[in-house]
């Protein structure tokens, strides 16, 4: 739970409207996202938080409340992997002091050069429920494996180990090229995603852990090359695991229409399995909460320096719902994950049988 004690010295016009969004955002958060348990389940999301916070297009700077729902959001996992977190890490300690001691990062450096576009990858999770197994590196791709012969990917990706109850994981969060919707970009895009996807698959084949790849992959949807590029390396996505391809539940950008951000799994036999609330995975859709489509009115005066603002209402309603609060929240929705961590009975049942398991887990989580 977020620590929210600032909003006490905050003039009373802010105050009141930041609480109000907060508890419209609970409980949204409550209706669309399982809750976390101690032991028995593992929540995963992954979000894109849009150019956080560098205000270099000039449509911000955000606002001292958006710092709280973007708390508010990641304290309703576990574990985070956050795209587009900016070379200057003072507006991201800002969440990190909201979300309160209990929680760690793991972040990479930038990645230099015109793709790279100055920003870093992070993992934010709650150490009471998750322990980092002190591996941890950017990926780099072999000689063989490079895009196209002589590319690595655009931002490099980051691979972390994590254990959570009886689960052993590694994450590689990534940020995939975007470029243009054909040609040249397109083609790194599929490629970059192909490579990555391609590295991972011959680890696990290697090593037999468990691997996730997760984060902006800018994937059209299914069907596409994109898609595409990553299912022919045998990475299971919760569509699959639920067998709902509702556009609608899985859909990241704000337009509802595009499956950019993913969680993919690569995991071991009878170690993949969904947790059991109804609302297991899916997208959540803040906007239904804070900056909703009818206050571009409320929020105009509060940044007068910011000179982007049209000057009629309509105007100003166009500007508010397709950019500014695109630049306050982000232009991409949470894409998340439930899934289940207790392996004790299936663990008991192998050793009943005579069987000897995978692995001899140790459910305190110890360290290797």
């Amino acid at each position: 739970m977020p620590m929210y004690w600032q909003l006490k010295s905050w003039k009373t016009a802010d105050r009141h409207r930041t609480i109000d969004h907060l508890t419209k955002l609970r409980a949204l958060l409550a209706q669309t996202v399982p809750r976390r348990t101690a032991t028995d389940t593992l929540l995963v999301a992954t979000w894109n938080v849009r150019d956080f916070d560098s205000n270099k297009f000039g449509h911000g700077p955000r606002l001292a409340e958006s710092f709280h729902y973007i708390a508010e959001v990641v304290s309703a996992f576990d574990l985070v992997a956050m795209q587009e977190v900016n070379e200057d890490m003072r507006p991201f300690e800002k969440v990190m002091d909201l979300l309160g001691p209990a929680w760690r990062y793991i972040a990479t450096d930038i990645t230099e050069g015109p793709s790279g576009n100055g920003e870093r990858m992070v993992f934010l999770f709650d150490s009471t429920k998750v322990q980092f197994k002190h591996i941890a590196g950017e990926v780099v791709l072999p000689r063989a494996g490079l895009i196209d012969g002589e590319h690595q990917p655009a931002r490099s990706p980051f691979l972390v180990r994590f254990q959570s109850g009886w689960f052993k994981f590694n994450l590689c969060t990534v940020h995939t090229y975007y470029g243009e919707t054909s040609g040249a970009g397109y083609a790194r895009r599929v490629a970059e995603i192909d490579a990555v996807a391609g590295f991972l698959q011959k680890r696990a084949a290697n090593d037999g852990e468990n691997y996730m790849l997760l984060g902006d992959m800018n994937v059209i949807g299914p069907g596409d090359a994109t898609m595409e590029a990553l299912k022919k390396h045998r990475f299971q996505l919760p569509s699959d695991l639920t067998l709902d391809n509702d556009e609608l539940r899985w859909a990241s950008n704000i337009g509802g229409d595009k499956r950019y951000d993913q969680i993919a799994f690569h995991v071991r036999k009878d170690e993949l399995e969904l947790g059991p609330s109804a609302n297991n995975a899916g997208v959540l859709n803040y906007y239904k909460a804070v900056y909703t489509e009818d206050e571009a009115e409320t929020y105009f005066p509060l940044q007068r320096t910011n000179k982007k603002w049209p000057d009629t209402p309509e105007g100003r309603k166009k500007y508010y719902n397709k950019e500014w609060r695109t630049w306050q929240m982000s232009d991409h929705l949470p894409l998340f994950v439930e899934l289940k961590i207790d392996f004790t009975d299936k663990y008991l049942q192998r050793i009943r049988a005579g069987a000897q398991p995978v692995d001899r887990p140790r459910p305190d989580a110890t360290d290797d």
